[in-house]
């Protein structure tokens, strides 16, 4: 209780701070940085180095209530055919800028729910990203499914398309959770798609889980930690939910007062995260987990670990490319968002130019608190030898914030020398730590609770 205290007394239950999946984080990119931009970061790509590519497909037949992400309804596959036509519109507009030999490395379709598509539009999506970008000799594709928007004849597409590795969305396993967040998915169910994928041949599985939905107790989420280890997975997701009803409007379904509160969620985290490490899971950073011989585990341990868009991930490559609306790329100089709504993201690229609108350019002394940030949500621990080979003595404008920290969260994060770590027990914390290397936290925006 004591250590509960502490973390309640630094602002475990009461701040609100990003997830730094990127830094500067999106409320600080401005329009004045867009399409030139994007259109200057590609030329520049060197051929020599794979890229990653992110593919946005927002659509979905049901609009699950808990979540915040830019998707839209659709009962018919008209929509997403024109969306289609979009990406490859796109990517013929992105030719134009890339140096010839630009290899890709990684590629995942994110959504909404890219299994959607029927297997002609797998096929046809896969073999034009392929032919403008081609697949590096070492290439890794991911896709995240919806268990009940799935089939055999899918799965054999995206296999015959050279997928390696599944992402299922479970969120929860109670009947009662499901229908307060407007997602029904049986056990059942979702045990046949686990079943068909590693009989197609997907080696590596991943699936998500939330914690701090309605209704959910310790037993509760117990009870699906239990299932979801049934379906022996390699990796696994366990997310806060972010109840933000001013951004995603369809979260005014749920019943704020059957939502858990603080005290309340810490414990379910801590009950399921015992469980996968009982289980034999590594923990990766602040809330995956994986088996031992699962990569993600493996680049933790030989400290290449990284935290991008999609999460945790073993991906080195220094670009990613977003393609669809609202995608995020990534560049060496900066960031670049995509039009968000679809309209007008497919205005854009009617128009002939490149659909990015608004961003930002990284400026060296961003850089290095980027990377920063990165160390402490994927080591806990900014190692300055490596910060010093990387930036050189610029990175000695982070010891006075090492101080700061260091006496602000004392017991919890330990100044040791030119490096800071964050002690176990300090874990928690991890995110209101990281924002105080961010230069950019005041800036007013809302973020979800650290929590």
């Amino acid at each position: 209780m004591e250590n509960l205290d502490q973390l309640r007394a630094l602002g475990l239950f009461d701040s609100r701070v990003p997830r730094y999946t990127s830094y500067p984080t999106a409320p600080v990119f401005s329009p004045a940085v867009g399409a030139d931009f994007q259109a200057e970061c590609l030329e520049r790509l060197d051929p020599a180095k794979p890229v990653s590519v992110y593919v946005h497909i927002p659509f979905c037949e049901r609009l699950c209530w808990f979540c915040a992400c830019r998707t839209q309804g659709t009962k018919t596959l008209s929509p997403v055919e024109s969306y289609l036509d979009t990406i490859e519109a796109e990517l013929a507009h992105i030719a134009v800028h890339l140096p010839r030999g630009v290899r890709m490395g990684r590629l995942h379709w994110g959504g909404g729910t890219p299994t959607i598509l029927p297997p002609a539009m797998i096929h046809r999506l896969s073999q034009s990203l392929k032919a403008v970008i081609p697949p590096a000799e070492e290439f890794e594709f991911s896709v995240e499914i919806d268990p009940t928007m799935v089939d055999d004849a899918k799965i054999a597409a995206l296999k015959d398309e050279d997928m390696s590795r599944a992402s299922l969305g479970i969120q929860d396993f109670w009947d009662k959770v499901q229908k307060a967040i407007g997602r029904e998915q049986s056990f059942e169910a979702t045990e046949r798609c686990v079943r068909a994928l590693r009989d197609a041949g997907v080696v590596s599985l991943n699936t998500d889980l939330v914690y701090g939905l309605p209704y959910q107790t310790v037993d509760t989420v117990r009870a699906s930690v239990e299932k979801v280890l049934s379906l022996a997975p390699d990796r696994v997701a366990l997310f806060g939910y972010a109840h933000v009803p001013h951004m995603s409007k369809r979260q005014n379904l749920i019943d704020e007062a059957t939502l858990p509160g603080d005290v309340e969620r810490y414990h379910l985290f801590c009950a399921a995260s015992a469980m996968f490490q009982e289980a034999g899971f590594d923990a990766i950073g602040i809330d995956h987990f994986a088996r031992p011989d699962d990569g993600l585990a493996t680049a933790m341990r030989k400290g290449r670990l990284r935290r991008n868009f999609q999460g945790y991930t073993e991906d080195t490559c220094g670009t990613l490319i977003g393609l669809g609306a609202s995608s995020i790329s990534r560049f060496d100089g900066g960031y670049v968002q995509n039009a968000a709504a679809t309209g007008a993201y497919t205005q854009r690229i009617d128009a002939g130019t490149l659909a990015g609108y608004r961003g930002y350019c990284l400026t060296e002394q961003d850089k290095l608190h980027a990377r920063a940030i990165e160390m402490l949500m994927c080591d806990f621990r900014i190692d300055s030898r490596t910060l010093r080979a990387e930036f050189g003595d610029v990175c000695g404008a982070l010891a006075p914030i090492h101080g700061t920290v260091a006496a602000k969260f004392q017991g919890m994060a330990e100044q040791m020398g030119e490096d800071l770590r964050i002690r176990e027990e300090g874990r928690p914390l991890t995110r209101i730590i990281a924002a105080e290397y961010d230069q950019f936290r005041s800036i007013g925006a809302t973020f979800s609770r650290a929590s």
